[in-house]
């Protein structure tokens, strides 16, 4: 076998590892080895194995109290990297800065990902209490403000079923239960240029702002948002807070080469 031969055949092992961290990632969430394995399509015995190399390259962390397992802390060094690759986040990202440093509160990036609005980096204020935001959480559509946001602008091909699947769920808000009450919401949202979780929100005490970056195009490229604790936040729409979230996503959009905000999604 000669080395074109050699190099187009790969390495099967390096294939195998990349077939269970991938079905880690499509998991999202931790996961206990029978179901990497069953997803892996592939023995227990000998995903574990692989496994064990995994943890060993940093890759994957299993926790030591209920046996399961997650991505580690080079794998989201891997995505990270990649994403500073692309222009709109390295931008997206001086942004989030920005305004952590005028307002003094915790703000954070949101990209569309496979599965829906995915945080790709957050900033930590200076102050004694605040909200810790986890990279790489997947958002929900109707109970975040970053997933109304997109869910106002993204092409609506593309957000109804993940829409529909939401309304089902017990704990949506009893006016988010039918589509006519989910299509006023997202108006709104539209109408104002911003979209907020005061009143409701996933994790109790903790409220969100969050305003749409487009490209040149228009469309909706990113979201950029600011999370505060209950009572200690102001989210009025005339207040500081959401006055500089909308004033830099406007300038980050334009730095993008929007032209104006759209006010329908597709």
């Amino acid at each position: 076998m000669n080395d074109e031969q050699d190099g187009k055949h790969g390495v099967q092992s390096l294939e195998i590892g990349m077939n269970l961290l991938r079905a880690m990632v499509d998991g999202q969430r931790s996961m206990m080895l029978k179901e990497i394995a069953a997803a892996a399509n592939m023995p227990p015995s000998k995903a574990h194995r692989y496994l064990v190399s995994l943890i060993r390259a940093g890759m994957v962390e299993q926790d030591l109290m209920n046996s399961r397992y997650k991505l580690g802390p080079f794998s989201l060094n891997i995505g990270l990297a990649a994403l500073d690759r692309l222009d709109r986040v390295r931008l997206g990202l001086s942004t989030i800065a920005e305004m952590r440093d005028e307002i003094n509160q915790t703000t954070a990036l949101a990209v569309w990902g496979d599965k829906g609005p995915v945080i790709v980096r957050w900033e930590r204020p200076r102050r004694p209490i605040t909200v810790n935001v986890v990279t790489g959480t997947v958002l929900e559509l109707l109970s975040s403000a970053t997933g109304r946001v997109f869910a106002a602008w993204m092409p609506k091909k593309i957000v109804a079923p993940l829409i529909a699947a939401e309304i089902k769920a017990d704990d949506v808000p009893p006016e988010l239960k039918t589509k006519a009450g989910v299509e006023t919401l997202l108006a709104q949202i539209r109408d104002n240029g911003f979209a907020t979780t005061e009143g409701f929100h996933r994790v109790p005490g903790i409220e969100a702002v969050a305003a749409p970056v487009f490209n040149f195009k228009n469309e909706i490229s990113m979201v950029v948002l600011i999370v505060g604790v209950q009572g200690m936040f102001d989210i009025h729409p005339d207040g500081s807070v959401v006055q500089s979230l909308r004033r830099h996503a406007k300038e980050l959009s334009q730095r993008l080469g929007a032209k104006e905000a759209a006010k329908e999604s597709g």
